[in-house]
Order: structure tokens, then C-alpha cells, then sequence
């Protein structure tokens, strides 16, 4: 029986190349922080520890306070209301759009217009497995309620809207990660973008504790005088992930394209499968997820699809039915209909560049023998 894992990465001799130079000569942060925002197409990109810590930072640099309030989708990742709530301020959430899994902007605007509150700062939206909400409209939103934009690329890293890389469009901030969905990665780390230099030096000084200093010289600075100008954080990414994150950026188109090609088997392939629907990308997509829907039952096929060797995933448990959220906002299951509806069918699928056609054919025989006899 084969096994077809959920995520998984290939490594060859140029992870290790990376991570020697590091040991021997160091600088790995400046560069990665440089061959992203190259790649990206921004003006700044400053690396973080992993994914939850870029978007704290960025929430440190847009200065959130107690009371404020960030919008957010209600099947967003845990760590997006949880670095707004670390400020004491308030997460908003909003249902999401069935087919592509994002934040519904019908609902956003809703929840716009009747805002009254001067606390409401901006809004967190999450790029949900690779495909960018739309962007235009949101941007042309943002502009009319002038709130900031912040956008959660955690899946969209290399991810492109008409053409252009997330990260190198409108957004005040943008938060990625080089590992989405490593449960045991050998490296972590997280990037920050923007094209704003207030922001950037911001956030660049609150991440290595807002220690500021001079460096030695013969007019008399003393290297190691320091000074702290305010409350900062420790979020800098150690030279090793560096160097090791330096490879999954070179990597990442090919696995982008690797991910694409499995993705179009997949539509292809379970198109006319029984109790599954496969949705159809409503924008370019990156693939870091692909998510199916089964029409009942879904927990009894995924349990079946294990014992088959296949790991599937559920992407995301809507926040209001988890313990925290819906006890501190007294939520109750049916507010959010369609995240709920989304929740009750929705499966990931094993995509990843180190599966070969073998894996993909394997996966496909294996859901349509489930689909036929088990739901």
C-alpha cells in the first residue's frame, strides 16, 4: 500500500550548500530578506521567525491598541485573530465566499457600512491554499472605507493576481510563510512586505527588541552602548532557517508548477466522481491546497482515504465553533452559514511537488473506490 502524506519537500545538495555558508560566513538574513522582495516586486521584506510572528509585527507596526478592531474571515487560520487579540483589541469576523473559501466581500461591506466605531483599523485577509481573494474589489473597498489592508499570504507565497505576485500590489503589509503546513519542519520562518518605509522601519526596529545602537568608530561611539525606545519584540529569523529558506525560495516557482499540473489531473480526474465536487479556481492559483467537497459524510471518507494510505486535511475549522471564540463572543454555530456549511464538507487532498504521476493516479483511484462504495 503506498503512502501519500498530506505535505512533503524533497532536499538535495543545495539545502545543504545554503546552511554551510551560513555556518562559515554568515549574512543569510540580509540576503534572503533581499532575493524576496526581488522576487516579490516590493520595496522592503524583513524576515520574521515563522508566519504568526510576521503578522504580530505587523500589527506592532500599524501601532493596534487596546480596544481596536481587525476584520477577518471566520475560517481564517487560528493565529489571525489570535496576534489581534494578543493587543487586547477585537477581531471582527466575516463569512466567506463557497467557492473560493476566502472572505466573502459582500459581507465585508456589509459589515463596512454599518460600522460606527472609530477603533475599526483594518482588516487581515487571508489568501485561503494559494488563490487570492479579489483583490481589485478589495483594495477599491479599502480605499472607500479607508481602512489597512493586511494581507495573510501564508499560502500564497509566489501566488500572482492579473499576472502580478501577491505581496507586489496595494496592500499596507503583507505576511508570508516558507512553511504553511509543516507540522515538523527543518526550518521555520516568515516574511514581512510592504512598500512603505515608515512601516518598514517600524517594524524592522520592533522585531529585534526596538534596541537601537551605533556601531564602533574612531570618533568615540562605544558599539556597545545601546538604547530601547519602545516595546519590542524578538522575531528576528536565525541564520541557519535563512540559509535553508533560501532554497525553498529558489524552489518555489517549480513546486508552484508542479502543484498546477496535479491540480488540473485532480479537476480532470474526479470531475464527474459521485458525492465530491471539485471546485474550479475563480482566479490564478497556486495550489498550496486543494480542497474538495463531499456532499455527506465527509469524516467517514476521510477515515476511509487513511486506511488507504492517503492523509487528507481539514482546512479551516471555522473560528466561532472553536472553544475560546465562541465562549468570548458568545457565538453561536449558525451565524456564519456558509463557513458552516463549507466546514461540515470540505477535505484537503495530498498536493505537493514531490508527489510523482504514480502518487497522483493512486489518490484518484482511491477517493473514486471510496466514493463509490462508502458514501
Amino acid at each position: 500500500m503506498r503512502k501519500i502524506p498530506l505535505f512533503a519537500r524533497k532536499h538535495d545538495e543545495s539545502e545543504q550548500k545554503q546552511v554551510q555558508e551560513a555556518i562559515a560566513e554568515g549574512g543569510k538574513q540580509e540576503e534572503l530578506e533581499s532575493r524576496f522582495a526581488d522576487y516579490v516586486g516590493t520595496d522592503f521584506a524583513i524576515a520574521t521567525t515563522n508566519e504568526t510572528a510576521a503578522l504580530h509585527l505587523a500589527m506592532t507596526a500599524i501601532d493596534l491598541k487596546r480596544g481596536d478592531k481587525i476584520i477577518c474571515s471566520v475560517s481564517a487560520y487560528p493565529n489571525v485573530p489570535e496576534v489581534v487579540r494578543h493587543f487586547d483589541a477585537e477581531p471582527i469576523f466575516v463569512d466567506i465566499d463557497e467557492e473560493d473559501f476566502n472572505i466573502d466581500l459582500d459581507e465585508l461591506e456589509k459589515v463596512l457600512a454599518k460600522n460606527k466605531s472609530k477603533k475599526l483599523k483594518g482588516a487581515i485577509i487571508s489568501h485561503v491554499g494559494g488563490q487570492p481573494t479579489d483583490l481589485e474589489r478589495l483594495y477599491a473597498i479599502a480605499e472607500e472605507y479607508n481602512i489597512l489592508i493586511i494581507e495573510d499570504a501564508t499560502e500564497a507565497m509566489g501566488a500572482t493576481y492579473n499576472g502580478e505576485k501577491i505581496g507586489a500590489l496595494k496592500a499596507d503589509l503583507t505576511a508570508f510563510s516558507f512553511n504553511p503546513h509543516g507540522r515538523y519542519p527543518t526550518a521555520k520562518g516568515g516574511m514581512l512586505t510592504t512598500f512603505n518605509e515608515e512601516l518598514n522601519e517600524r517594524a524592522k526596529l520592533l522585531r529585534q527588541n526596538a534596541i537601537v545602537t551605533k556601531e564602533w568608530d574612531e570618533e568615540g561611539s562605544l558599539g556597545y552602548i545601546y538604547d530601547v525606545v519602545d516595546i519590542g519584540l524578538e522575531y528576528d529569523m536565525s541564520n541557519l532557517d535563512a540559509a535553508y529558506n533560501l532554497t525553498r525560495l529558489e524552489k518555489n516557482d517549480a513546486e508552484i508548477a508542479r502543484r498546477q499540473e496535479i491540480a488540473a489531473i485532480y479537476r480532470k480526474e474526479l470531475a464527474d466522481t459521485p458525492h465530491i465536487s471539485v471546485p474550479q479556481p475563480k482566479r490564478e492559483h497556486s495550489y498550496e491546497l486543494f480542497i474538495i467537497k463531499i456532499d455527506k459524510n465527509r469524516d467517514s471518507f476521510a477515515r476511509e482515504l487513511y486506511k488507504r494510505g492517503i492523509e487528507v486535511g481539514l482546512h479551516y475549522i471555522p473560528l466561532h465553533l472553536l472553544s475560546y471564540y465562541k465562549q468570548k463572543y458568545s457565538l453561536r454555530v449558525n451565524d456564519f452559514p456558509k463557513a458552516l456549511r463549507n466546514f461540515q464538507q470540505v477535505m484537503s487532498l495530498p498536493i505537493h511537488a514531490t508527489m510523482n504521476d504514480e502518487d497522483v493516479a493512486y489518490v484518484i483511484e482511491q477517493v473514486k473506490e471510496v466514493a463509490q462504495s462508502r458514501v
